[in-house]
């Protein structure tokens, strides 16, 4: 929640000097190195937040989502059967899952606090999330089996915002942002049952919303530590957070955001926003071809597609 509030102040001060990416154009399948698979992504082209997936070629645009409440975040299932989400269809941030054409909608969680569940990230049988159940106001990292049972808080900071999970591809590892006062964030790891934490991505300025590769090997992530307080970019990263690399570059202020792998790992969808079409757009992972996949769309996009080997 608190990430969204910064995300749309920032937009809003930077309304009078807002540039593309690139000129804006739309995924072309020709000009990049991979254009299988589909991306989940949240728009409110028909005048709400709703759950859209699009194939990676520009076709196939079907919207799951039909509810006048607010649902975003979308993470697939390993064998891209079901998608978890979050929405606020209860009154409050919760978990749901639903199948890949949107029906069978499921709730998992039953948060009533402010912050409430959100953010899923799915792996084998397991979904991690952040929710602020133990502690109103400061989310921690949680885990549940994906059929709901078995909820566990897994990080004990207290006093600090611990969000955004995402798994190593076996499932025996967790990445997350952790923030403890709101001035600077940084990136950790940690075991599945949330042991041996350690420090992934530190420095200057905000690291967030890390992203693992489908092979294990490297970690997107966004940070302005090039210029704290002003444009975040796309980074990545080794596994073991040695020789952080930045990849995207724009000279206007800009906001790129939730980095998403695709399944081969050659390219990386993000959002970004205070820019001149804010979307939805993909990259290839070395931070060339910009394209962009999805106007009115925003919020973390994730993407599944073939090649996909779902973990034990």
């Amino acid at each position: 929640m608190r990430s969204k509030l910064l995300l749309g102040l920032l937009s809003l001060a930077a309304c009078e000097r807002v540039e593309p990416p690139v000129a804006p154009q739309h995924v072309d399948p020709l000009t990049s190195q991979s254009s299988s698979g589909r991306i989940a992504f949240v728009s409110n082209r028909d005048g709400n937040s709703e759950i859209y997936v699009m194939n990676v070629d520009g076709t196939g645009l079907t919207r799951l989502t039909n509810d006048p409440a607010v649902d975003d975040y979308p993470a697939w299932s390993p064998d891209g059967s079901r998608i978890a989400f979050t929405s606020t269809r209860d009154g409050h941030n919760n978990i749901y899952v639903m199948n890949a054409d949107g029906t069978g909608v499921t709730q998992l969680t039953t948060s009533t606090r402010t912050f409430g569940s959100q953010a899923p990230a799915w792996c084998g049988t397991k979904i991690a999330y952040m929710s602020d159940d133990y502690i109103e106001a400061f989310p921690d990292i949680y885990v549940m089996n994906d059929d709901g049972t078995g909820q566990t808080r897994l990080t004990t900071d207290n006093a600090a915002f611990d969000e955004f999970p995402t798994w190593s591809p076996d499932c025996a590892r967790i990445a997350y942002s952790i923030d403890p006062d709101g001035t600077a964030a940084s990136i950790s790891v940690m075991n599945a049952d949330g042991t041996g934490v350690t420090g992934l991505v530190t420095g200057p300025g905000h690291n967030k919303h890390p992203a693992w590769s489908p092979d294990g090997t490297r970690i997107a992530f966004v940070s302005d530590r090039d210029d704290v307080g002003n444009s975040t970019e796309i980074y990545v990263t080794n596994a073991d957070g040695t020789l952080p690399t930045r990849v995207t570059t724009n000279s206007a202020f800009h906001l790129y955001d939730f980095p998403a792998w695709s399944s081969d790992e050659a390219q990386l969808a993000f959002q970004a926003s205070a820019v001149a079409t804010p979307g939805i757009y993909v990259m290839n992972a070395d931070g060339s071809g910009v394209t962009l996949f999805a106007d009115s769309a925003a919020n973390r996009p994730a993407w599944f597609g073939p090649g996909s080997s779902p973990p034990p």
